[in-house]
């Protein structure tokens, strides 16, 4: 029987979006210092992560790409041992072997994190196939951007899915940004859910800076996966907020459209709409930015003085 996701509370997302924000701050700081390789932030995309998350179950597995942290943070992951993957320690969930782009961990049920562009597509129907043969409870949820949407294995992937009734949520994270590519020059429309009809899919896209509403559409997706089995596209229409790969000075990106996306800051949003409604105040939104801010430093702390992994462990875990 699948575990379902236990019902978050709008103040617990919006706690868990400005830990991924300080996190992802803090990443970009450390690599600035040269104490890490560059990574890739999905700043502005909080909403996205700990709307679909957060209505994830405990059988249920995630596939995600390279702008992951969000996505293990949301799932719960361990600041701490996230830092030290990115800074290359022992004490990472991979023991310092991946980077910030690689990081798997069993134990949350994320299979992996794919830097190949697609490349969670590709594996996201053999893991929703087992699962089916094995008789396993729960879903595959797997993450990938609109650039992601535009290769092959995008098509070849739910077209498989669709044909063999897998049980795959599929969220595509449309940030208007395809590396350093704008999706209107590789896209003739807006959305990516509209290509789910051609393989009978249901799809959906909606506000990817409202977390509520993320949450509820994901609930609703995943809802129809376990009645009928088939496979379903969420987009989740967002921005990203920092460049592709830090360090990167957005100097691609029109000043105008950054500074409109900006203000539809999905953070800001939550804020202001829980303190309308008299769930927060202004002291209360300073004191979750400092509790925060706290654990991710607390988290650096851990990760700097921990060691490399030993000459001793080069080969061992790898398998290719």
């Amino acid at each position: 029987m699948n575990q379902t996701a236990a019902r978050r509370s709008p103040l617990s997302m919006l706690e868990s979006m400005m830990l991924i924000r300080a996190y992802e701050e803090k990443t970009a700081e450390i690599q600035a210092s040269g104490a890490a390789a560059g990574t890739c932030t999905s700043v502005g995309q909080e909403a996205s992560a700990v709307g679909v998350v957060a209505a994830l179950g405990s059988d249920d597995r995630i596939l995600t790409n390279h702008r992951s942290a969000g996505h293990l943070i949301a799932r719960g992951a361990d600041t701490g041992r996230l830092l030290a993957e990115v800074m290359g320690r022992s004490t990472g969930y991979c023991r310092g072997k991946s980077g910030s782009l690689h990081i798997s961990a069993k134990e949350l049920g994320v299979v992996l994190t794919s830097t190949i562009v697609g490349g969670e597509l590709s594996l996201a129907t053999g893991v929703a196939l087992s699962k089916t043969m094995l008789g396993e409870a729960g879903i595959v949820a797997c993450f990938f951007g609109d650039g992601a949407a535009c290769e092959g294995i995008f098509h070849e992937s739910l077209n498989l899915a669709s044909v063999w009734n897998l049980p795959i949520l599929y969220i595509c994270e449309n940030n208007q940004w395809q590396a350093y590519v704008h999706r209107k020059e590789t896209m003739t429309g807006d959305h990516v859910s509209e290509w789910a009809k051609g393989y009978g899919m249901e799809s959906r896209t909606v506000d990817g800076n409202d977390v509520e509403a993320v949450h509820a559409a994901a609930q609703e997706a995943i809802v129809r996966i376990r009645e009928t089995g088939k496979p379903y596209l969420l987009e989740t229409y967002t921005y990203r907020l920092r460049g592709h790969f830090e360090p990167d000075d957005q100097g691609y990106v029109d000043a105008g459209e950054l500074a409109s996306w900006r203000e539809k800051d999905p953070i800001a949003l939550m804020q202001r709409r829980l303190t309308a409604s008299g769930v927060l105040n202004a002291a209360d939104i300073v004191a979750i930015e400092e509790r925060v801010r706290a654990q991710v430093e607390q988290a650096a702390q851990f990760a700097a003085a921990s060691p490399f992994p030993d000459a001793s462990e080069l080969a061992t875990d790898v398998y290719a």
